[in-house]
């Protein structure tokens, strides 16, 4: 079967994680994704090899940078050259899509800011991920999802528990999330360009996606206008939804969200039947007024067995519950490699290796392009070729 955006063709003009890993997601469907990069060197993520963040390893280029570029095609051209620039006008014409994370200002620059694009062509979808959209004082104040995803959006301050500093985003957090927040209006916007040959444009902003991502806990404060109390695991109201360590140092996480179902089968996967009894905790309100006694009991419980111990009895039990589990165990997590979520990348240099698999199926067809990216600039001459270019042009813009 075809793939969803087979004969769709993607430009991509950007760097880093966003747009890139929105570039890639258009990939993953089939789309043939063009990415400009910008000389002498290309696009630095290329060279983030793991050697650099201290790994004993000797993998030649960037694991990241694979897995938000695979399947792509790769051109250098330098945009303060006029000549290039036209050459890049010219690719886009053969394009459904245009991506960029290059802030409004330099878009106006180079003439690759919105309007100029669908003025030359009207069909063109336009999309784009900046830090805090394309309007207000804040349109070219440059950002990653560090400042505007994560500590502007409020979720840095609040996803800790009480009395426990701010911690760091993990690289590429709010980017993946935004990408796909990207590609959802692409996607709506090329429907109605197939059905009114009207293209557009569309954006998804960090900070944008932050307060989406955190709207649950938003949606609130904007109702209530009170001060949102933070996770405190010793003093949590439901017991039943919390962390606890385990003998051996482990931790694991419980989920009962509505706990009363989950009350016995929990007492009995603990041996502790006779809290049922316990007139603190015989009833759900009664629980909730002493979840802190309560709590310091299924510590005291969970630390008599190891992880792997609990494991079965909590599933036996039937709970709502999972492992914290360390990032290295999760590369050989079961279920994630039953249903194929990690996926190989060949690669003509650096072999085989594995990588994340799309964050999404469809049944009867293949998704994720199995491709590396093209090494850098080894496109150039078969991208301008299809653009309409003569071998004298293109020589003119090597030279």
């Amino acid at each position: 079967m075809k793939t969803p955006l087979e004969g769709v063709r993607v430009v991509e003009i950007a760097h880093f994680v966003a747009v890139p890993a929105a570039g890639k997601l258009l990939a993953d469907l089939g789309a043939d994704v063009v990415k400009v990069e910008l000389p002498p060197k290309g696009e630095i993520y290329r060279r983030s090899r793991p050697a650099f963040a201290g790994f004993a390893s000797d993998f030649a280029e960037g694991p990241g940078f694979h897995l938000d570029n695979r399947g792509k095609r790769s051109i250098l051209l330098d945009l303060t050259n006029p000549g290039a620039r036209d050459a890049l006008y010219r690719v886009i014409d053969g394009a459904d899509v245009v991506l960029t994370n290059l802030l409004p200002a330099r878009r106006a620059k180079y003439g690759l800011d919105h309007e100029t694009l669908l003025a030359r062509k009207p069909s063109l979808v336009v999309g784009a991920i900046n830090g805090y959209g394309l309007g207000g004082d804040e349109a070219d104040r440059p950002a990653f999802d560090y400042a505007a995803y994560w500590a502007r959006s409020g979720m840095m301050d609040l996803m800790r528990d009480e009395g426990v500093p701010p911690s760091m985003l993990r690289p590429g957090v709010g980017d993946h999330a935004a990408a796909s927040n990207l590609v959802i209006a692409i996607l709506a916007a090329l429907r109605m360009r197939d059905a009114t040959g009207q293209g557009r444009y569309v954006e998804a902003s960090l900070l944008q996606t932050g307060l989406y991502i955190l709207g649950c806990d938003l949606a609130m404060e904007l109702v209530v206008r009170q001060p949102m109390k933070r996770h405190d695991r010793k003093r949590t109201a439901n017991a039943l939804w919390n962390s606890y360590a385990t003998q051996d140092g482990r931790w694991l996480m419980l989920v009962m969200i509505d706990p009363t179902a989950y009350w016995p089968r929990l007492l009995a996967a603990i041996e502790r039947p006779d809290l049922a009894k316990d007139p603190r905790f015989e009833e759900p309100f009664t629980r909730v007024g002493n979840s802190g006694a309560l709590i310091e009991i299924l510590e005291a419980e969970f630390a008599k067995r190891t992880l792997a111990d609990w494991g079965p009895r909590l599933d036996a039990a039937d709970l709502i519950w999972s492992p914290v589990k360390r990032i290295d165990e999760v590369l050989d997590d079961p279920q994630a490699r039953a249903m194929g979520y990690f996926q190989p990348i060949d690669h003509p240099r650096l072999g085989r290796f594995e990588s994340i698999g799309p964050p999404f199926s469809m049944t009867g067809v293949a998704l994720g392009s199995p491709r590396a990216c093209s090494d850098l600039d080894a496109d150039f001459e078969s991208v301008l070729r299809e653009a309409g270019l003569d071998a004298g042009e293109i020589a003119k813009l090597r030279g």
